[in-house]
């Protein structure tokens, strides 16, 4: 899986501090959510401290799952494919994606047809909107 460049080099950064201050030099199989004596992490230990940043930053209710949320509705926002993002959140198919952020595709929906607008010659926006209206556009 690719990351943004920096992501690699701060885990490892981190997982090889960790490992210094246990003595013990970092391998390629360390896990990037490890406790102090590099085993697993319990998933609730993350969604709780999750929980408690989010309260002290004062965001109110957000879920670390709505990260995967956030992810996916950037991404698309700013172009990424479609197969690229539901493979970075393992799912079975782009539909799956696609239909799950459906809203967000209609807002691109929306901003492609407003660069359109902006590209199209006025005439044939004149002679569209006379189209829908039933005026000729010869008149």
């Amino acid at each position: 899986m690719n990351y943004p460049r920096q992501v690699p080099s701060m885990l490892n950064n981190e997982a090889e501090n960790k490992k210094r201050n246990l003595g013990v030099p970092p391998t390629l199989d360390d896990l990037v959510f490890a406790n102090h004596d590099g085993k697993p992490i319990d998933p609730s230990t993350s969604t709780h401290n999750f929980a408690r940043i989010v309260r002290q930053a004062g965001l109110g209710r957000v879920r670390f799952h709505d990260l995967r949320h956030t992810f996916a509705s950037i991404a698309l926002l700013r172009g990424a494919k479609p197969k690229v993002i539901s493979e970075a959140l393992g799912h079975a198919s782009v539909a799956f994606t696609m239909d799950t952020y459906s809203h967000i595709i209609q807002g691109m929906q929306e901003d492609a047809m407003a660069l359109l607008d902006e590209v199209l010659p006025s005439g044939v926006l004149e002679r569209q909107r006379n189209v829908k209206t039933g005026r000729s556009s010869y008149e």
